[in-house]
C-alpha cells in the first residue's frame, strides 16, 4: 500500500477519523506508533513515519500507544480483487487461522499458492503473514490484559501462544513492558463472568438503521434486540475446540466504537468472536467513499451499513427460507427451524436459549424433517442441499471465499436463484457490490418492474451496490 507522507500528516493534524485504520504513524523521538486519531500532541513532521499496518510499525521497532490503542482501529473494506484477497487472509489470521497451521494451508484455503499469498500480503500490509500474525497475537494479549481479568496463562493461550514463557519474552522484547505491569495499570470493565471489548468504526455510523434491520430478522431463541443492544447465542471453533456462549453488542456514546460483551465461556475464542462481530456490524466500511458514489441516495441515512453475518451458513439458510415470503414470515420459519434442529443453551438472558444448527446437523436431517417446520418440500430440499455442500467443503459462505466461484456454486444448488445467491453474497460474503436486481423492494423503490432498468440504474452505484440496496430498502419502508 502506497502512503503519501504529506496526505497522512494532514490527516494526522486534523485527527481525521476517515483515515483511522488506513495507516499508523510512528514517532522516531518516542519509539511509539499511534492511530491518526490519537489525542496526544501532534509530533513534528520530520519525526513521523507512516505504515500501512500495525504489524509494519512493530516490525520497524515501534511499540503501540497505550492511549489510542492501535488494536481498537477499524479494519478496511476494499473492492480491488488483489487487496480483497490479502485482506481476506488478514481476516483469517485475526481469526486465529495461523495458530497451529502454516502459510501454505492458509493459502490453499484461499485458492492460491503460498508464494502468491506472501507477495500480495507484503504489498498490502508491508510485512509477511507470519509477522502480521505475531503482531495480532501480541495486540490481542495487550487487549485482554487491559480489558479483562483473565489470568495471564489463559491470556497467553487465548492469544495463540503455545507457552507462557514465549509470550512473556516476546511481550517484553516488543513492548518493553512486563505483562503483569500492564495488568496493574488496567481497569477492566467486565464482571468475572463476562468479557468486554470495544471495536472502532469510522463515523458516521447508522446504528439505529442497522439495529432495526437485524431486529426485524431476529431468529427467536437465537437473536434479540432491545434497548439499543443486539444479542445472540454463538458457536465458534478455535484451537480445535467448540466454544459456545452469548454476546451483546451496543453503541458506545462517547467515542466511535461498539461495545461487545461476551460470555466468559468464549475466552478461548476471542479472536474468532471479535472477527465475526466486525463482519456482522460492517466495521470495515469507509462511509465517505460509499456516500461519494451513491450521492443523493445515501443522504437520508448517513453511515448506513450492510449487515454481514456472524455465521454465513445461518444467513444462507435464512436467504432460502425468505424466498417469496415476507420478512416476518421468513423470521417465523427461521425460529421454527432453530427450535427444531438447533441445540438448547443456557444463558443469563431468557430470550437466548438455542444455538442455530450447523451445516453438519442439518445435512444429517431428512427433507421431511426440514419441511415439517411449515415450508414447501422443494425449499426443504434446497436447504438440505446447501447444508451438504457446506458440510463437505464444496461451499464456504464466508468473506474469505472467492465471490465468483461461490456464486457459481450457489447457483448450482436446487432452488437457488439469482436473488438468493446475491443476498448471500451481500451478507455472508460481505461483497459490497452484490446486487439482487429482482428484489421487489428494490424495484418498488426505483418505481419499475423491469430488471433491465433496475440493473441499468444500479451501474452508477458500482462498486457499492450492496449499500445502495440497503438505502433503497429503507426508502421503500419509509425508514
Amino acid at each position: 500500500m502506497l502512503l503519501d507522507p504529506a496526505t497522512c500528516y494532514r490527516a494526522l493534524r486534523a485527527r481525521d477519523a476517515r483515515f483511522d485504520g488506513r495507516f499508523f504513524v510512528a514517532v522516531s523521538s518516542t519509539g511509539i506508533y499511534c492511530r491518526p486519531v490519537c489525542t496526544v500532541k501532534v509530533p513534528k513532521h520530520e519525526n513521523c513515519r507512516f505504515f500501512p499496518s500495525a504489524a509494519a510499525a512493530e516490525a520497524a521497532g515501534f511499540r503501540p500507544c497505550l492511549r489510542c490503542r492501535p488494536e481498537l482501529a477499524p479494519g478496511n473494506s476494499t473492492i480491488d480483487a488483489t487487496s480483497r484477497l490479502a485482506r481476506a487472509a488478514a481476516s483469517l489470521i485475526e481469526d486465529g487461522s495461523l495458530n497451529g497451521a502454516g502459510i501454505d494451508a492458509l493459502a490453499a484455503r484461499l485458492g492460491i499458492t503460498g508464494r502468491h499469498l506472501r507477495r500480495i500480503f507484503l504489498a498490502e500490509f508491508g510485512v509477511s503473514p507470519i509477522a502480521y500474525a505475531q503482531t495480532q497475537r501480541l495486540l490481542l494479549a495487550k487487549r485482554l490484559l487491559t480489558d479483562t481479568t483473565l489470568p495471564i496463562t489463559e491470556i497467553a493461550h487465548a492469544s495463540g501462544f503455545r507457552s507462557v514463557r514465549r509470550f512473556n519474552a516476546l511481550f517484553r522484547a516488543r513492548y518493553r513492558l512486563e505483562p503483569r505491569a500492564l495488568r496493574r495499570q488496567a481497569r477492566p470493565r467486565a464482571a468475572a463472568d463476562t468479557l468486554v471489548f470495544d471495536l472502532g468504526f469510522r463515523p458516521p455510523y447508522d446504528w439505529a438503521g442497522l439495529l432495526a434491520f437485524l431486529g426485524a430478522r431476529a431468529i427467536a431463541g437465537v437473536e434479540a434486540t432491545e434497548g439499543g443492544v443486539y444479542r445472540r447465542t454463538v458457536r465458534v471453533w478455535s484451537g480445535g475446540r467448540e466454544h459456545v456462549g452469548w454476546i451483546a453488542v451496543g453503541r458506545v456514546h462517547d467515542k466511535p466504537a461498539l461495545r461487545v460483551t461476551a460470555a466468559a465461556s468464549l475466552a478461548g475464542a476471542v479472536p474468532a468472536v471479535l472477527a465475526r462481530v466486525k463482519t456482522l456490524m460492517d466495521l470495515a466500511c469507509h462511509p465517505d467513499e460509499v456516500a461519494r458514489t451513491l450521492g443523493a441516495l445515501a443522504a437520508r441515512r448517513p453511515g448506513l451499513r450492510v449487515p454481514g453475518a456472524f455465521d454465513g451458513f445461518e444467513i444462507a439458510v435464512r436467504a432460502i427460507l425468505g424466498q417469496q415470503v415476507s420478512v416476518a414470515a421468513a423470521r417465523t420459519l427461521a425460529g421454527r427451524f432453530a427450535a427444531a434442529l438447533g441445540r438448547p443453551i443456557t444463558t443469563p438472558l431468557a430470550e437466548l436459549r438455542v444455538l442455530f444448527p450447523d451445516a453438519e446437523r442439518v445435512a444429517g436431517a431428512t427433507v421431511e424433517e426440514i419441511a415439517a417446520i411449515g415450508m414447501p418440500t422443494a425449499r426443504a430440499r434446497s436447504v438440505l442441499a446447501l447444508a451438504c455442500a457446506v458440510a463437505d467443503g464444496r461451499l464456504e459462505p464466508s468473506p474469505s471465499a472467492d465471490v465468483e466461484s461461490t456464486l457459481a456454486a450457489l447457483r448450482e444448488l436446487p432452488g437457488v436463484g439469482e436473488w438468493t445467491a446475491q443476498y448471500i453474497a451481500m451478507r455472508a460474503l460481505s461483497w459490497p457490490d452484490a446486487f439482487p436486481a429482482t428484489d421487489l423492494g428494490v424495484m418498488r423503490a426505483l418505481g419499475t418492474r423491469s430488471v433491465r432498468r433496475v440493473r441499468a440504474a444500479a451501474e452508477a452505484w458500482r462498486p457499492w451496490r450492496a449499500y445502495a440496496v440497503m438505502h433503497l430498502w429503507h426508502s421503500h419502508n419509509g425508514g
